[in-house]
């Protein structure tokens, strides 16, 4: 089954201030018209591409900068339907990872990952289990109503098979002696036709 999803990457979202510092609401202004995009497009899986951002040595977003971008998620009309990747080369100071700790918290299926076939696996994933819903694939249980002791020949033998006063185990022996006998006789014939 296709895969159908949307990469962004950091460079088409984070905008900077004049001072080289993160401008929090254009960047989440941008992010926002992104999300839509996909929505309007029908696309459910975005992989959100952070490889290109190199951490400093302080983070670039404080915790309550986090929350603020998971509301602006939650006001993108973001649901359990859709699935985020926030795809890193290096966390140092588990942003990415705490951001995707933050979304879960709200029950939305977002995870952060440095392996990039670990992320497209796990976007795949739930498009598979969608696609099993969609079209009806359901558990159908399966109800028993015999017991093992009730099936015929298999651990009992039927009394009219058996002989008079034989018990079910020595009517297995005298079955495998009688199949053993034909399968030497078979041996026997088989080496006198190659002679």
């Amino acid at each position: 089954m296709p895969l159908e999803l949307q990469i962004i990457r950091a460079s088409e979202f984070i905008r900077l201030g004049a001072h080289g510092r993160l401008d929090l609401a254009a960047s989440r202004e941008i992010l926002r018209q992104l999300a839509s995009a996909c929505r309007r497009r029908g696309i459910n899986q975005a992989l959100l591409d952070l490889r290109e951002v190199h951490a400093g040595p302080v983070p670039m977003l404080t915790r309550n900068d986090l929350a603020s971008l998971v509301n602006t998620f939650h006001e993108m009309g973001f649901s359990e339907k859709q699935r985020l990747v926030v795809l890193y080369s290096a966390d140092p100071h588990r942003r990415a990872r705490m951001f995707a700790f933050m979304s879960t918290l709200h029950g939305w299926n977002v995870t952060a990952s440095e392996n990039f076939e670990e992320a497209l696996l796990w976007l795949s994933e739930g498009q598979s289990a969608r696609h099993r819903k969609e079209t009806g694939e359901q558990e159908i249980p399966v109800h028993t109503t015999r017991m093992a002791d009730d099936l015929p020949r298999r651990t009992h033998p039927r009394k009219e098979l058996c002989k008079e006063n034989e018990t079910p185990s020595d009517h297995r022996r005298r079955l495998l002696a009688a199949s053993t006998k034909d399968s030497t006789k078979l041996r026997r014939a088989a080496g006198r036709s190659r002679a």
